[in-house]
């Protein structure tokens, strides 16, 4: 356990580690400086009061008188011993020229010189300096002063030595180490304490994971983010966009600084923004984005108990849609024909009956009558649209328009070549107006819609009109707008899109435009531009 722990630590063990570290290294340097600087401030107050006591000492008449007597020990030792001991010095020498000392606190060198110590230079003082430092004599190494010993007349007749042994001086500082080291060990236990508990949160806040296995979970996010299909966006609780992936951005169309800003100033106008804003909360949203119709899901993001954002889920559902469409045309057109299998099979049976009756004329003329309409509707269709797909669209249509009881005509000023080109857009066009125009007759039970298909110079003009209630001028410029119905769902897709779509496919080329007007019904005019002239 304990090799695995030294092997790979948690994320927030190192940083406990780290920081115990750093802390331990700072109040190590720092006591160590303060220890430094402690032991200076003894040895500078130790000069500074040897000092003192050797000034004082030399200003003393009586040890200066002392030094015309035989014997001058025997006075200026008493007074020097008596200044030793007042002052807590370690030692108080008083030395004639020669070295001799007349006091010491070792009995023994009285009257033995000091000029020969190595380590108790008198020349400098003799000659009138004072010195105060750090040097080795008789009884240890110490910080001592020496001043010159002057008599009445001024004259220098000796010196006084004065000084503190270092062992008396690290006593000192050991006494004074409890107030050294209080601001080191109260930044230690605060350092340490605050270590603890940071760890605690980065732990709680990584759930125990080690780097490595935080740095593999990144990668694995990052690999399935932009390894799937969907498109996703991630948002804070303020909007911002905090993650896209790539698929995100080609299905919307987003720049690659798109991180950091809000939705609404990234994404599209229109239903799409309403959406992914959260304006609508409803699961699967059908949206369109340009050319492209997604599923759109919504769902807040809840951690803690406390909402921090948003994720938004895109799937691209362009060709299931167009399949839908064509799927639901499908149905529409076998309902059709299983109407006109109905309505073929009680023409037989008149015709059989005329035939029994032996009424042949009359039976000869019904047939005529049958298949007359329909017919020069075909025939009407074929000569005047040469484009084979759109030819194939009414003609469809016509028989989803019969089975409903509408009549779908088309107009006698309609004309289509044949070379048209790309008729994809012109068909997404034509089968929304016509389907937008069927549903708005059905409800009635019987109607007409009336289709025009018209080339120009420079594009197709397509205006479709029908005898339903028209629109309501106060939704004129509304309809268009993806999301915008005021049908309700069949079940077969959602509502709203079919005139959003021609809406967004005309006014992708340049002059394209679409419009509805009001003549006992509703008549829209779309004008596809030709492609030469998109907008690049």
């Amino acid at each position: 356990m304990w090799r695995r722990l030294l092997r790979r630590p948690r994320l927030s063990t190192q940083i406990l580690l780290l920081q115990l570290s750093i802390i331990l290294l700072t109040v190590g340097i720092g006591f160590g400086v303060s220890l430094i600087e402690a032991r200076k401030q003894l040895d500078r107050s130790a000069g500074r009061r040897s000092l003192v006591i050797a000034q004082t000492v030399a200003s003393v008449p009586e040890i200066a008188r002392a030094f015309t007597l035989p014997h001058p020990e025997r006075t200026i030792d008493p007074i020097a011993e008596r200044i030793r001991r007042t002052t807590d010095a370690s030692f108080v020498v008083v030395a004639d020229r020669r070295g001799i000392r007349y006091s010491h606190p070792n009995r023994k060198l009285l009257g033995k010189s000091l000029a020969g110590d190595p380590g108790e230079p008198i020349g400098p003082v003799l000659a009138g300096q004072e010195f105060v430092g750090v040097q080795n004599g008789s009884i240890g190494r110490s910080v001592r002063a020496k001043v010159p010993l002057r008599d009445a007349r001024g004259r220098i007749i000796g010196l006084v030595s004065v000084g503190v042994l270092e062992r008396n001086i690290n006593d000192a500082l050991t006494s004074s180490l409890p107030v050294v080291l209080i601001p080191p060990l109260l930044g230690l236990l605060l350092g340490t304490a605050g270590s603890f508990l940071l760890a605690r949160r980065i732990k709680r806040q990584t759930f125990g994971l080690a780097p490595k296995e935080i740095a593999t979970l990144l990668e694995q996010r990052e690999a399935v983010l932009h390894g799937i299909r969907e498109g996703t966006v991630a948002t804070d609780a303020s909007g911002r966009v905090t993650l896209v992936n790539d698929e995100a951005k080609r299905l919307l169309g987003l720049s690659d600084d798109v991180v950091g800003r809000t939705l609404i100033d990234v994404v599209p106008a229109g239903h799409v923004r309403e959406v992914l804003a959260g304006a609508v909360d409803a699961p699967d949203q059908v949206v369109l984005v340009g050319d492209r119709v997604l599923v759109a899901n919504r769902m807040p993001v809840t951690v803690r108990g406390r909402a921090v954002g948003a994720v938004v889920t895109l799937r691209d559902r362009t060709e299931l849609e167009a399949l839908l469409r064509e799927l639901n045309d499908v149905r529409s057109l076998a309902d059709a024909l299983r109407a006109a299998e109905h309505e073929f099979s009680h023409r037989l049976h008149v015709l059989a009956g005329l035939i029994e009756l032996g009424r042949k004329d009359e039976a000869l003329a019904f047939i005529a009558q049958s298949s007359h309409v329909h017919q020069a509707l075909v025939a009407s269709i074929v000569e005047s649209i040469g484009e084979p797909t759109v030819a194939a669209l009414l003609l469809g249509k016509t028989a989803v328009a019969s089975e409903r009881g509408i009549e779908l005509r088309v107009t006698d000023d309609t004309s289509l070549p044949e070379d048209h080109g790309d008729t994809r857009e012109l068909v997404t066009v034509i089968g929304n107006l016509v389907d937008n125009a069927l549903d708005s007759v059905a409800p009635l039970g019987h109607g007409f819609v009336e289709v025009t298909i018209r080339e120009a110079d420079d594009g197709v003009l397509v205006r479709v009109r029908d005898s339903g209630p028209g629109v309501d001028p106060v939704l004129v410029d509304e309809i268009f707008r993806d999301g915008f119905t005021t049908k309700v769902a069949t079940g077969t897709g959602r509502r709203g899109l079919g005139l959003a779509l021609v809406s967004q496919t005309v006014r992708r080329r340049r002059g394209g435009y679409v419009r509805v007007e009001h003549d006992d019904g509703a008549v829209f005019t779309a004008f596809l531009a030709r492609e030469h002239e998109a907008v690049a």
